[in-house]
């Protein structure tokens, strides 16, 4: 389906991390042996093309009540490889939009990377690469991660910068894992150095997972400085979030753009928010209102993700001659 000629023209960003979209083959590089037909998840083909139509609805849904249309641009997490994110846009809910697709393998021991849609009318790849998180354990060997995908292209014709990320897990610990999301954050500093002594004034969204509220550290001061804006603070701070722990509600996965999207046409910074509809939470028992998962540990539990999608929406207006 083709853009409407409008003057008030919504496009959605979005993020979503997908909770481990694995095919079912077994990949002997990578820690993916839980999720194949013998594995500890029993992970087979009716699980796994079950899990692509559940991912295929909600990615067409996000943004869709206020725009009208799928998502523009949107970052994924937790995808093993090429294949499953061809698979994924190759589901009905999502054939019909032709997306592209920008991926890179990644080191992460488990094989999960992040990766990046985009609609083929509405945004122009021009530039896509990986970027290396090198990280050591406590051991002082190579502790392997996500890689940041960079992304440059035009959004209808404006020169835009993305930075889809998933940085390290709590796993470990908190405190312990801390430093390891500050090198994260100065990792993706460093890459938007390089952007602005190349680019004068770029337009830049940096998108993911970060496994840390906007509050705290590393997205707070070492992520964050006066030139980006972080809507998901405020959202934050009125309590929601898009994964639970123990109760308790965090919002690792924010969208934080340049401050230039407040005030420079075309594209103006509209709203951002959770898309956090029903159909996506437990609706009973003791996890009632927290995300519904596809797995509890090793059961398997048939919903969607573990954490919600983001999204936010630039607004086109008209420039002024």
């Amino acid at each position: 389906m083709e853009e409407k000629s409008r003057e008030d023209n919504l496009y959605t960003i979005a993020f979503y991390n997908v909770e481990n979209l694995f095919d079912i083959a077994n990949d002997p590089k990578t820690l993916d042996d839980d999720f194949t037909p013998l594995g500890r998840n029993k992970w087979n083909i009716k699980r796994y093309n079950r899990k692509l139509d559940k991912m295929s609805t909600v990615i067409s849904q996000i943004g869709l009540q206020e725009s009208g249309y799928v998502p523009a641009i949107i970052g994924l997490a937790e995808v093993e490889n090429r294949t499953v994110v061809d698979d994924l846009i190759s589901r009905k809910h999502l054939k019909d939009h032709d997306y592209g697709i920008v991926h890179f393998n990644s080191p992460d021991e488990r094989g999960v990377d992040v990766t990046l849609l985009y609609r083929k009318s509405i945004f122009e790849l021009l530039h896509a690469e990986n970027k290396t998180l090198f990280l050591k354990n406590e051991e002082g060997e190579r502790d392997f991660t996500r890689d940041v995908l960079l992304v440059r292209g035009k959004l209808k014709g404006e020169l835009i910068h993305i930075l889809v990320n998933h940085w390290p897990s709590r796993r470990s610990g908190t405190d312990e894992t801390e430093v390891k999301r500050i090198k994260a954050a100065q990792l993706v500093g460093e890459i938007i150095s390089n952007i602005n002594a190349e680019y004068e004034e770029a337009k830049i969204i940096i998108m993911g997972d970060f496994n840390d509220d906007p509050t705290d550290v590393s997205v707070k001061e070492h992520l964050l400085s006066n030139d980006f804006y972080n809507p998901f603070e405020s959202i934050f701070q009125q309590g929601r979030g898009t994964l639970n722990h123990n109760g308790e509600w965090h919002l690792f996965d924010q969208i934080i753009i340049s401050q230039n999207f407040m005030k420079k046409p075309p594209f103006i910074f509209n709203e951002a928010s959770i898309f956090d509809k029903n159909f996506l939470k437990e609706w009973k028992g003791k996890r009632k209102g927290n995300p519904f998962r596809t797995y509890i540990g090793k059961w398997h539990q048939g919903g969607y993700s573990d954490h919600l999608p983001v999204y936010m929406q630039l607004k086109k207006v008209k420039t002024i001659p």
